[in-house]
């Protein structure tokens, strides 16, 4: 029988797999330890959007992180053009996962543990979906917890450790917010759940220097208000600051550039999504069709 990569397709030890049966091990340090490293990369419209740059910084998280994949870059690279291929989708959410691995009974030096490597691509995963983003997130200020210290977790290395970050969302949900950020232990904003987040203030741009991940699709709003001529820069932000914003938006692989119109139960702005923030995620979305960060999918032949 053909399997059915509809859903979406996995690569596991080796072998691609429809989604739904892919597995690992309840013994890779990646699940019991989160001892691993990721990224993501979207497809959008039968392309990959700044492909090279996700391979760099997963290149570099592993680097960091002294995991060694057992795949050199093209052979990742022909991994997620596969999943990409067999699954068919012309709009996909892809990962690529290093995992410290399995130990063999008893080991317990991390040195001596052969690490893996896992892929898949799904359907495009939106933090906020187009019918949301077209009234502005809702989000707060987390009170209760502060964004993890980046001397015990580098947040430039993308990683599942989100204990603060999954808090943060419970407090938003419990103040009738649809997400949090959170700020640090010197009270300035760092980042979200899966998002980097842009203030407008006084005409600049402005977004959080500290405790964040480096963000591709931050990178790409850095370089697309350059083009337009926006002013820019990245530095400390408290959140007073964010309370006298003109607009705010949300950034993320998964959705792309995301208004919110809401903080703390208070209107941003005129309560709706600004025209500086509509301006930069069309250009957003329009680079995702074509130009120098596109790297098309071949589809022949599945």
């Amino acid at each position: 029988m053909t399997p059915d990569y509809r859903a979406g397709c996995a690569y596991i030890d080796g072998e691609f797999l429809p989604i739904a049966e892919a597995r690992i091990s309840i013994l890779d340090m990646g699940f019991s330890r989160s001892d691993c490293t990721y990224d993501v990369v979207a497809v959008w419209e039968g392309g990959f959007f700044r492909l090279a740059d996700h391979l760099n910084r997963f290149e570099r998280s592993c680097s960091c992180l002294q995991l060694h994949p057992p795949y050199a870059r093209e052979a990742i690279t022909e991994v997620l053009f596969e999943c990409v291929r067999r699954s068919g989708l012309r709009d996909a959410y892809v990962e690529m996962i290093a995992t410290r691995g399995v130990p063999a009974a008893g080991e317990r030096d991390i040195r001596r543990i052969s690490n893996r490597f896992y892929a898949y691509a799904i359907p495009y995963v939106w933090i906020s979906r187009p019918d949301q983003q077209a009234r502005g997130l809702h989000m707060v200020v987390a009170r209760d917890v502060e964004r993890i210290s980046t001397r015990a977790v580098d947040p430039t290395v993308k990683n599942f450790h989100w204990g603060d970050l999954v808090r943060g969302l419970f407090e938003a949900y419990d103040r009738e917010a649809d997400t949090a950020v959170l700020v640090d232990a010197n009270g300035y904003v760092t980042e979200g759940p899966g998002f980097n987040l842009f203030a407008c203030y006084r005409g600049q741009l402005i977004t959080p220097s500290d405790g964040v991940l480096q963000g591709i699709t931050r990178q790409t709003v850095l370089e697309l208000a350059a083009e337009e001529g926006v002013p820019a820069r990245v530095g400390r932000v408290e959140p007073g600051l964010l309370a006298q914003a003109s607009e705010i938006f949300v950034t993320s692989t998964a959705g792309g550039v995301m208004p919110v119109t809401l903080l703390d139960g208070a209107p941003v702005g005129d309560g709706q999504p600004g025209p500086l923030t509509a301006r930069l995620r069309a250009r957003y979305w329009d680079a995702h069709r074509a130009g120098r960060w596109v790297t098309p999918v071949n589809y022949a032949g599945r």
